[in-house]
């Protein structure tokens, strides 16, 4: 007779300590979530303090009379981490500096949608579970504005509850720009209506069932089947095709420029130099005020132990801050190395390159280079793009050269603006230019890779 039984099992499992916890959200984070992470650790923490700018010249005092008189402890301490001791991070050489300042102000930056977002968000008093989950949901929409995964996936990574997901949605999708935050061009079209007020009662039910519909202009079967007028239906349609079916687009044109680059890759004679920007990370280090602190409470073992606690604490995120800096820099190395074409003749030679070729060189797992390119950005002679703009798949052109999806997908755009309007090209022509060109790609995946663009098909495209 079969019935439950107990039995004991063995097993691992890796658990991440607080500390490695922080550290990949250090590495995670742009520097807009950075800043506030900084501000937070010196609210709660009394042994960081932020150099100011000015501050990075100055030379540092000799000691005053009495310095060796420190006590032992203090010394120790010092050894262990005198290296961040009133220096904060590194800063490069002022000519350098002077250099990518001018470099930078020569690049015409755009805001980007999740930039946008964040700014919005900034402003709302969210606690530290909300605020995460509305990290992850920008952090999931697709240039089009649209949410790309799922409630449950967003509410698994970000540990809440599917229900918390949908709210911190819902609230997301009040932002601008309308529409955002959709998971499918209906509810894209149905936020924005909800946004305009008045009565569009007729439009919204066409935008709910009837699109198919409305893209065919089948107006009469349209009106049947809501029991309206034919011109009723006109008006909606009129009222529909004045929406944005891709709100997102606005913020990520053809060089999916942002506003802040985390790193510049600029041409220096024959060659392409890589620096950081440091200007958008938070310069910190240990306040020497500790050496009083610690000389009052020589009998004090209490403090003498929450010093240490904070000390500690404050070396291990100057750390992490600087890991962050160092593993972004050495991608974006990897990056000059392996887009060197691209760097000197655009987007048309952007070679394919993968995650996990990079890491291989860098020296860290995929899933770090995926975490370190999360939301930063570079500025380079052909624009400022994200990092992740640089990882594409690929194809092998006719002369045997690989080939970035990405200029494919520009190849594909830049024949259809030089298409007779009244002759739009069908996929199967797109595909044999492509073809004629030393592309070989198929029918299919031009039709996939028009759709991307936000392309319609010819039949659509036609100007009568």
């Amino acid at each position: 007779m079969s019935g439950l039984h107990q039995s004991a099992q063995m097993g691992q499992q890796q658990m991440l300590s607080p500390q490695m916890r922080q550290s990949l959200e250090i590495l995670q984070a742009n520097a807009l979530e950075l800043q506030q992470m900084v501000r937070q650790e010196i609210e709660t923490n009394p042994v960081l303090e932020e150099e100011e700018p000015e501050e990075e010249a100055r030379v540092e005092e000799p000691e005053e009379d009495g310095a060796d008189d420190v006590p032992d402890e203090l010394s120790r301490l010092e050894e262990d981490w005198g290296v961040f001791s009133g220096q904060g991070t590194q800063h490069g050489d002022p000519e350098a500096e002077a250099r990518r300042r001018h470099f930078l102000e020569g690049v015409s930056p755009a805001e980007t949608l999740a930039y946008h977002l964040e700014k919005q968000l900034g402003r709302l008093a969210l606690d530290a579970v909300r605020r995460r989950i509305a990290t992850l949901l920008v952090g999931n929409l697709n240039e089009d504005g649209y949410l790309a995964a799922t409630l449950e996936e967003v509410a698994d990574e970000a540990g809440a509850e599917t229900a918390e997901v949908s709210a911190m949605l819902h609230l997301l999708q009040t932002l601008d720009p309308p529409g955002v935050g959709a998971r499918d061009l209906s509810e894209c079209l149905r936020l924005q209506l909800a946004r305009r007020g008045g009565d569009y009662r007729t439009a919204a039910r066409v935008v709910a069932g009837h699109l198919d519909l409305l893209g065919r202009k089948n107006f009469p079967e349209i009106a049947a089947a809501l029991g309206v007028s034919q011109e009723a239906v006109r008006e909606a349609g009129m009222l529909i095709a004045s929406l944005n079916p891709k709100p997102g687009r606005a913020f990520s044109g053809d060089e999916a420029q942002v506003l802040s680059p985390d790193v510049v890759i600029e041409k220096i004679g024959e060659d392409f130099v890589v620096s950081l920007v440091r200007d958008s990370v938070p310069r910190l280090r240990i306040s020497r005020t500790y050496r009083d602190l610690l000389g009052e409470a020589a009998g004090a073992a209490e403090v003498r132990s929450y010093l240490r606690e904070k000390i500690r604490g404050g070396k291990f995120l100057i750390k992490s801050i600087e890991q962050r800096q160092q593993t972004i820099l050495a991608i974006a190395r990897e990056i000059a190395v392996r887009q060197r074409r691209f760097l000197q003749e655009g987007v048309a030679a952007l070679a394919p390159m993968t995650m996990a070729q990079v890491a291989g060189v860098v020296g860290v797992h995929e899933t770090t280079v995926s975490r370190a390119m999360a939301g930063k950005s570079v500025a380079t002679p052909q624009g400022i793009f994200e990092l992740k703009f640089f990882f594409t798949s690929g194809y092998r052109g006719a002369d045997g050269a690989e080939v970035s999806s990405t200029s494919v997908k520009d190849a594909i755009a830049a024949l259809i603006r030089g298409e007779d309007l009244h002759k739009p090209w069908s996929d199967q022509h797109l595909a044999d230019r492509l073809k004629a060109d030393g592309l070989a790609v198929a029918r299919r995946t031009v039709a996939k890779y028009r759709e991307v663009l936000g392309i319609l098909p010819s039949h659509l495209r036609k100007s009568f």
